[in-house]
Order: C-alpha cells, then structure tokens, then sequence
C-alpha cells in the first residue's frame, strides 16, 4: 500500500509542477503580447532613424578582388 501512496504523491507532484510552468508561459506570452503592442504605440509617438547604408561601387569590389587575386598569386608563386 505505500507504493501506491507514493506514486499518488508524485503524480500530485507532477501536476502542480506542471501547472506552475503552464501558468508561468501563459503568463509570458500574454505580457509580451501587451509589450509588443507598447512598443508600437512608443514607436509612433517616438520613430526611430533609419540610417541609408553606404553602397559600395564595383570598382572597389573590383580592385579588392584583384588584389586578393595579386596576393593569392605571390603566395602560390613563393611555394
């Protein structure tokens, strides 16, 4: 009889455990819920700058290339 008892305890164990982890994602989702919708509203009142990235020419891409080329060269030309 007290094994029994002893594996009543554990499934009341395992669903109190995972009832309190259910209970905490529940929890979690439901604040990021009501900060996803904060930050929106932040972000009207507040937009943040979009800084325009560089773009890059061919001719430096070119002439990065060739120099990496040059360079692979030199290396296999000293073997």
């Amino acid at each position: 009889m007290e094994t029994v008892s002893l594996l009543e305890d554990g499934i009341i164990i395992l669903c109190i455990g995972m009832g309190v982890v259910f209970a905490f994602l529940v929890i979690m989702v439901w604040a990021m819920n009501i900060m996803s919708v904060v930050i929106k509203k932040i972000n009207n009142i507040f937009p943040e700058e979009i800084a325009e990235e560089n773009k890059y020419s061919k001719k430096n891409k070119l002439s990065s290339d060739s120099e990496i080329a040059l360079a692979i060269a030199l290396a296999y030309s000293r073997r």
